[in-house]
């Protein structure tokens, strides 16, 4: 897939690549770096955004009719980051969360390949709520083959408001970055955690903010859905249940999970998570029967992915595998950093998939 947005003086393929991930939880900055045919980590960094709403009140403006992130401030806790890690790594891409994106998949009738890109741009106003010309759209074939008379052509499209792009734009120039690209975080997840290219995967990111459902087939993403179930919604449950501050429920909830031995935590949790737990069987069921392909499996990623009992739980109410997948797994590394990489892969995923973005070489 194109990305939504590309750097034409930076597209000679560098040797490293920054992934950023701009997340309500924190931000997250990984380097790695391409030498023949592996890869390697090279730096990784975080910094909580609840250090950054101590810092200022301004840390969230509302513009447009919903919140970005203060522009100055973002770019300044890139930069500390950065700075913490000695990480001199230029070129960026930076992948923008779900609720910032519109997906979804259409078909178009029979086309040379040549005819595909104004044929997207045709359809696309019926399948997005956004005006075209207030968008930047990107696209990829996800079906059928172009010339073919008799195929039809299955698109996946991803709608991103146009100054969402600016936005990032503007961060990556005032962080001292040559900004590589920009993409839908799926993408990113996608690339990082799904290698096996003969199975239909279900990849889950439970984030701070939303949820996203992802269909995935032969290591191409195929649908995407999103939807307000967050970590963050069970730290607040916790919090209300037993009347703890958010800080010392989130610290609660992380330690003990479903298995808690309080029943009052565990109760709470499991309240929140069976609903999410009915709308996943609702869509991949709708994707079986539409599709007429099982899928093989679930991967949990996202920071709510490690919560103590929720993969066994899953396994136990969806009748499928499910894994929490290393998005480092395939990085060369120190040994000494494998205990804690694993830990921190769930909320790294995305971050690692935008950074190997940047060193495909097709």
């Amino acid at each position: 897939m194109r990305n939504i947005f590309e750097n034409p003086l930076l597209m000679f393929f560098p040797k490293k690549m920054l992934g950023i991930d701009i997340g309500t939880a924190a931000i997250k900055v990984v380097e790695i770096s391409r030498w023949g045919g592996g890869r390697t980590l090279e730096n990784y960094g975080e910094i909580k955004s609840m250090a950054l709403y101590k810092e200022d009140a301004s840390f969230r403006t509302y513009e447009r009719g919903g919140y970005l992130l203060s522009e100055y401030f973002v770019s300044k806790a890139i930069r500390a980051v950065l700075d913490e890690a000695r990480i001199n790594t230029k070129a960026a891409i930076f992948s923008i969360p779900d609720f910032s994106t519109f997906c979804t998949s259409f078909e178009i009738p029979p086309m040379t390949e040549k005819e595909i890109p104004q044929a997207v741009y045709y359809n696309a106003s019926q399948y997005i709520p956004l005006p075209l010309n207030e968008t930047t759209l990107d696209w990829k074939l996800i079906g059928g083959t172009p010339g073919d008379k008799k195929s039809m052509l299955k698109i996946f499209l991803v709608a991103i408001p146009n100054q969402i792009v600016q936005w990032y734009q503007r961060v990556a120039q005032m962080a001292g970055l040559e900004l590589y690209a920009i993409e839908a975080e799926a993408l990113g997840i996608t690339r990082s955690l799904v290698k096996e290219k003969k199975e239909t995967i279900c990849l889950l990111d439970i984030g701070a903010q939303s949820t996203t459902i992802n269909i995935i087939e032969k290591a191409r993403l195929k649908k995407s859905y999103s939807f307000s179930f967050s970590g963050a919604q069970l730290t607040g449950a916790v919090s209300s249940a037993m009347g703890l501050d958010y800080a010392q429920a989130e610290n609660l909830k992380n330690n003990q999970g479903l298995v808690a031995q309080d029943e009052n935590i565990s109760k709470t949790l499991y309240l929140l998570i069976d609903p999410l737990l009915v709308e996943v069987k609702k869509v991949l069921n709708d994707y079986v029967q539409r599709e007429q392909k099982d899928i093989s499996a679930i991967y949990l990623t996202g920071g709510t992915a490690n919560l103590y009992g929720l993969k066994e739980y899953f396994t136990e109410m969806m009748g499928k595998p499910v894994q929490v997948p290393n998005c480092f797994a395939d990085l060369l590394y120190p040994p000494i950093l494998d205990d804690g990489l694993k830990k921190m892969a769930p909320s790294f995923s995305v971050a690692v998939g935008a950074a190997l973005g940047g060193l495909e070489t097709n």
